[in-house]
């Protein structure tokens, strides 16, 4: 059995929300007056979780798990469910691809168990090198953490080591050029991804996105940029582009990434399937429906009946979100509790 929908795509990548609760407050992520995170009840088990890969890896064809949150390292069993998914194998007779996106606050104490424990890649979200900046965005100024936390995961050997950044008008989108420089010369791949609506209500303007066209103005202005091929890059979602004439480390081809989710958003390839943290599974990051998997599983049904319950879901994955058109709906859930 497989993840197909109805516009002929087949999910492989599994995205799974280990928490809800968060120890950053980003201003585009979570409200300033705060949320209601879920109670321990609410929260699947870390078995709960074990069972749920394991079925996609085993029964319908997952080939790559990433954990996200939330933040993911705020987990208690993040490791050992980490550990548990590295020791599946899928249909080809290899470990799933397992990564992890974190915050990096707590990276440091966690990057050489994580490696130890199969994790293969990571992203870390960082938007500012500036510590006044950085406090504006997440309300606290863990700058110097999230360095430590990049340092200690390329030390231990995860690779590549990704770094995420949204640029916000009139706060940080004059640091793209210096996040680049920054990147290279660490030999982290830095991906810039455009504001996306899954934040506060009202946090997000259409007109205030800092989009990906002038990302990359602000780039070509300053930098030598060479375009990847997309049948290089394959289905992830980011257009990439190697930068020319930057000090490097040896041995690392230096690339940036643009991920276009809102202006050009890469639905036709999405290949995506997600679980939140409580159990709900989601076809699509913009969804308004979900199936209640964690009522499956606690009502005793079978794995085979919960492989169906998903197929069945995936099937009617719409074509796109929509979020240009007039009709389009935020979804009730915030992105922290969606799982990025």
């Amino acid at each position: 059995m497989r993840l197909r929908d109805a516009h002929g795509r087949v999910a492989t990548d599994l995205r799974v929300s280990l928490t809800d609760r968060c120890s950053l407050r980003c201003s585009y992520c979570i409200p300033a007056e705060g949320t209601r995170w879920l109670t321990r009840s609410e929260l699947l088990t870390d078995d709960e979780f074990v069972r749920l890969i394991t079925i996609a890896v085993r029964d319908l064809g997952v080939t790559g798990v990433r954990f996200t949150g939330g933040e993911p390292l705020l987990r208690p069993g993040v490791t050992r469910v980490v550990a548990a998914t590295a020791a599946l194998r899928t249909s080809a007779g290899g470990p799933p691809e397992t990564a992890i996106t974190t915050n990096g606050v707590s990276l440091a104490r966690h990057a050489t168990a994580l490696r130890a424990a199969g994790l293969q890649r990571l992203n870390v979200s960082l938007d500012t090198l500036d510590h006044a900046r950085y406090e504006r965005i997440t309300g606290s100024d863990r700058l110097d953490d999230v360095l430590r936390g990049l340092a200690a995961a390329q030390a231990a050997g995860l690779r590549p080591v990704k770094v995420n950044a949204v640029l916000l008008r009139g706060i940080n989108d004059d640091e793209a050029v210096d996040l680049v420089r920054w990147a290279v010369a660490h030999g982290y791949e830095l991906r810039f991804i455009e504001q996306m609506p899954l934040g506060p209500p009202g946090a997000w303007r259409r007109e205030e996105m800092i989009t990906a066209t002038e990302i990359l103005d602000a780039l070509r202005a300053e930098l030598d940029l060479e375009p990847v091929p997309a049948s290089v890059r394959g289905a992830a979602p980011a257009e990439t582009w190697t930068v020319s004439g930057l000090e490097a480390p040896s041995g690392f081809v230096p690339t940036i990434g643009v991920i276009a989710s809102v202006t050009a958003p890469f639905c036709r390839a999405c290949d995506r399937t997600r679980i939140t943290a409580d159990g709900q599974l989601r076809t699509c990051l913009f969804a308004r429906e979900e199936t209640d998997l964690r009522a499956l599983l606690r009502g005793g049904a079978s794995d085979a009946e919960i492989a169906s319950a998903w197929a069945t879901a995936m099937w009617a994955k719409p074509a796109g979100h929509e979020i240009d058109k007039a009709t389009y709906a935020q979804p009730e859930r915030g992105m922290s509790a969606i799982g990025g």
